[in-house]
């Protein structure tokens, strides 16, 4: 038998078929793993799958079944977008924590600032705990002796929080 010798492999046991030596699955889908099989038959289909594994030189196999497992699993996830919505996803993220990285250096700035020439005036405390940033209510670009990036995303959905006795900005 094409798995280990004494089963099937994985796809051979889903499709029902005797599995033979040569058998292009058996290597990629053990038969101590059958839902890895499983999920990628349902979303391109054991066919499809074939061919495009024949395609490859044997050393790529192995790195296109754990992407194509990969694309099902997000597919199965979120059949419309697959894994282009997780991509997202994670983009969207890294954008908002770089957009609170920058909030959070501008702030620390006008701190050093503020410490080296006391001339500054000292920043207005928040009213309420919903109100944005210093920076981002205010626009304090006098202290600030830096061009806003253009990569940062200008998402003002930010809440001050505290956290180990200072005040952190958060979505």
């Amino acid at each position: 038998m094409g798995g280990n010798g004494n089963s099937p492999c994985a796809s051979c046991k889903l499709l029902r078929r005797r599995c033979a030596k040569e058998c292009i699955f058996a290597p990629y889908f053990p038969s101590d793993d059958p839902h890895k099989f499983a999920l990628v038959h349902k979303v391109f289909g054991a066919s499809n799958v074939s061919k495009m594994l024949q395609e490859l030189p044997i050393q790529q196999r192995g790195d296109a079944v754990n992407s194509l497992v990969y694309e099902a699993n997000a597919r199965v996830r979120d059949p419309v977008y697959g894994c282009v919505g997780a991509i997202s996803y994670l983009q969207s993220q890294v954008s908002q924590l770089q957009m609170q990285l920058a909030v959070a250096q501008a702030e620390i700035l006008l701190c050093i600032q503020m410490q080296q020439d006391p001339a500054i005036p000292p920043a207005p405390q928040l009213v309420d705990s919903d109100d944005k940033s210093f920076f981002l209510q205010n626009n304090v670009p006098q202290y600030l002796h830096f061009a806003p990036s253009t990569n940062v995303i200008q998402d003002y959905s930010l809440k001050k929080e505290p956290l180990f006795g200072h005040d952190i900005v958060s979505s």
